[in-house]
């Protein structure tokens, strides 16, 4: 993973695989803290004492199409590698939560890449599963839920092309407008 954007969309991609239909992305930034902090929760299917204590294990996935699974251990390796840590609490049909924490101004931190763009792919190619999204900088907090949207969407799909157009600007300017890095 070259960015931020592409571990979200990675550790995402595994709550859908664990059939999450609620998902929160929870972004932290404060160069007050100096820290970067992502977490993502799910209420999937969530992982077993066993399977948890084997998911930072490159050689370890769930997968059958692959033998490596490198997501959560290079997101691990990527917070260790700034001086910070990734926890992961799972309960075997309740779901999960990861979060990582990054020394924000460490020469090792990852770029956070395009977040605004990542937010709008996964809310329109995963229409079924509600994102709850809230970004906070020092400079303010920005929240999105994608149960406001539908409900002021009614019977128009976020794919649709001018509704996909109004979220790509929406996005990014309430990203910017609290000074997010993206």
């Amino acid at each position: 993973m070259k960015d931020f954007s592409e571990h979200i969309l990675d550790i995402v991609q595994n709550s859908i695989r664990a059939n999450a239909n609620d998902i929160g992305i929870a972004v932290l930034e404060s160069k007050k803290q100096n820290l970067y902090q992502i977490t993502i929760t799910d209420n999937g299917k969530g992982m077993d004492a066993e399977t948890l204590s084997k998911v930072v294990d490159p050689f370890y996935t769930s997968r059958t199409t692959r033998k490596v699974g490198l997501g959560i251990p290079l997101f691990k390796q990527n917070a260790e590698l700034t001086g910070g840590n990734m926890t992961i609490n799972s309960d075997l049909g309740k779901g999960t939560i990861i979060s990582a924490q990054f020394i924000l101004n460490h020469l090792d931190r990852l770029p956070v890449g395009d977040l605004g763009g990542t937010y709008l792919l996964l809310v329109t190619a995963n229409q079924n599963i509600n994102f709850k999204i809230t970004h906070t900088t020092d400079q303010g907090e920005f929240n999105f839920d994608t149960r406001e949207v539908k409900a002021i969407l009614g019977n128009v799909p976020v794919t649709e092309v001018s509704v996909r157009k109004f979220l790509k600007e929406m996005l990014q300017e309430n990203l910017n407008e609290i000074g997010a890095e993206c």
